[in-house]
């Protein structure tokens, strides 16, 4: 009874976390394009969907170890190595982590373009208001001193 308990929460997530990666998948598209009213919608979804899988995880979770295993591959094959449904457990298994990988793989790369994102503006923001004023040439081809920081409106 626990395995095809087990099966079913596994089998449930799976949809889940595709849709998830495909959300992942969109909002990197959101990022390149900085389109923030795309990013709010997505962000929403993506909040609710990783509330849910985290709920479904903890139950999953809560029954291999109810069962004195791990709640890793080694209890997986365990449970399902004494199952009638124990292939199916494993193939299931195995297809939610690949995904889990791939979702996590996707948020470090939007992570980090959101880095590079904060980066690119707050550089932006240092030249408009003035405190990173990069050596100038002047028309002898020298270098100019350090200019002296200028009004926001005459950037």
């Amino acid at each position: 009874m626990q395995d095809t308990t087990l099966l079913q929460l596994i089998t449930d997530d799976i949809a889940p976390t595709r849709h998830l990666l495909d959300i992942l998948k969109a909002e990197s598209v959101a990022l390149h394009g900085r389109n923030m009213v795309e990013m709010e919608h997505i962000l929403a979804q993506k909040q609710a969907l990783v509330i849910v899988l985290e709920q479904h995880g903890r139950r999953r979770t809560q029954l291999m170890t109810s069962l004195g295993l791990p709640a890793n591959r080694a209890g997986l094959e365990e449970v399902a190595k004494h199952s009638s449904v124990g292939e199916a457990l494993l193939t299931a298994g195995d297809e939610l982590s690949a995904l889990m990988s791939e979702c996590q793989a996707a948020n470090e790369q939007n992570g980090s373009l959101i880095q590079l994102q904060q980066l690119t503006t707050a550089q932006q923001l240092r030249i408009l208001n003035g405190g990173d004023t990069p050596t100038l040439y002047d028309s002898r081809g020298s270098t100019s001193g350090k200019a002296r920081p200028r009004p926001l409106s005459q950037a």
